[in-house]
């Protein structure tokens, strides 16, 4: 679809590459959610994420994400990159960038797409720790 760019890849990710892709004229606000591997997870210190996916119901359950909020909200261009492999502290994940001519379905329609990625996408996170791993629910 032309109005999605939807991405899974083992490399890093171009923040600044999602942005300019949704920014257009007709676009007044442009809603970025950028998810980065945080040091620590109730308490336990991280040393380092592994994201694995199953590629192609991935990107076809990602793409259903993006059409989905297309059709729900007022919006222009949607960004959905994903991250897989090994990511460190500080990395990032997870970029989302959706444009609008107003902000709130911007705001609106990037909370959905994070919120149901997670529960919906097949995409499983492992958090490597000091003392041990655990493979982490989709949901918060």
């Amino acid at each position: 679809m032309l109005n999605t760019q939807i991405h899974l890849s083992n490399e890093p990710l171009n923040i600044q590459s999602c942005i300019d892709w949704v920014m257009a004229p007709d676009c007044g606000g442009i809603d970025v959610f950028i998810g980065t591997v945080r040091n620590a997870t109730k308490g336990k210190r991280v040393l380092r994420l592994e994201f694995e996916a199953y590629e192609k119901m991935a990107l076809s359950e990602m793409q259903k994400l993006a059409d989905k909020a297309l059709q729900q909200w007022p919006i222009q261009r949607i960004a959905l990159h994903h991250r897989t492999g090994v990511l460190e502290v500080g990395e990032v994940p997870v970029v989302i960038a959706v444009a609008a001519a107003h902000r709130d379905a911007a705001f609106e329609a990037c909370r959905f797409i994070i919120d149901t990625l997670k529960q919906t996408v097949p995409i499983w996170k492992k958090e490597i720790f000091e003392d041990g791993e655990v493979w982490v629910s989709a949901t918060p």
